[in-house]
């Protein structure tokens, strides 16, 4: 089995991404086609559930983008139906120490290097038992992304890089700046100093740092830093401002709403 995904964060190869948030195949499909290297299906702040997850998925299959999925929180049995429908790379919200770094590692994992559930005979990520051995393979296909998005988080960064089954460290900026008191200010100097003394402490640890970041000389300095996964823009925000933008080039805009966020 592969994943082509965290052979490409091993490797060292930087991985430009986008986030989806539509919550729906046929823009994922249309996405797929775009070069991304990655797309993030959001289970966390999109309205996902697995169905939706699946159809995306399976979407997505025949392209070289590859599928990251984000479960709405690090609880095992959300995440053990995200694996069963495919999912291989996952990026788990809200990680604030090691001990919830572990677990998420576990609940990717079968016995007894963890405590994901076998039900392979349903999953489609055995294509229901026709993938030889998958039991004894899945474990090492598995990617675990982890979310810090606190200063709690910030200030346990050295022991969550030490779980093993860990490969990247996500930075969430509009959490993380909220939490330092600078809400949907992510560009602030105090985020901004934070945000790259942990890309450089994570890529120094041998883990791929990652990050969302819409504003191009920033995801560029990201990049420069070491950052190895970053997703560059929003289905949501393009197709709201592209859509903006062409209303107002023929006077429309006196009917546009206000529009302001981070991303």
């Amino acid at each position: 089995m592969k994943n082509a995904f965290k052979d490409a964060l091993k490797a060292g190869r930087p991985q430009i991404g986008l986030w989806l948030g539509l919550a729906n195949s046929y823009s994922a499909e249309l996405l797929a086609g775009a070069g991304f290297d990655w797309l993030l299906i959001d289970g966390e702040h999109a309205p996902n559930n697995v169905q939706t997850v699946l159809t995306q998925l399976q979407a997505i299959a025949p392209y070289p983008s590859q599928p990251v999925v984000r479960p709405s929180w690090n609880d095992p049995v959300q995440i053990k139906q995200l694996l069963d429908i495919g999912a291989q790379t996952l990026l788990v919200p809200m990680v604030q120490n090691a001990d919830e770094a572990r677990n998420a590692v576990a609940a990717t994992r079968y016995p007894p290097a963890g405590i994901r559930g076998v039900g392979s005979a349903l999953a489609r990520a055995s294509r229901w038992n026709r993938i030889p051995d998958y039991l004894h393979q899945a474990n090492d296909a598995m990617c675990v992304l982890v979310q810090i998005e606190t200063r709690e988080a910030m200030s346990n960064l050295a022991s969550i890089l030490d779980v093993d089954g860990i490969d990247g460290v996500f930075i969430g900026p509009a959490d993380l700046s909220a939490d330092m008191g600078f809400a949907g200010n992510p560009q602030h100097p105090e985020v901004q100093a934070a945000i790259e003394n942990a890309i450089v402490q994570i890529r120094a640890a041998g883990k791929a740092p990652g990050i969302l970041m819409a504003n191009e000389p920033l995801a560029k300095r990201y990049l420069e830093l070491g950052a190895l996964f970053v997703a560059v823009g929003v289905d949501t925000t393009l197709l709201a401002r592209g859509a903006q933008a062409l209303a107002a080039r023929f006077g429309a805009e006196k009917n546009m709403s206000g529009s302001s966020g981070v991303y």
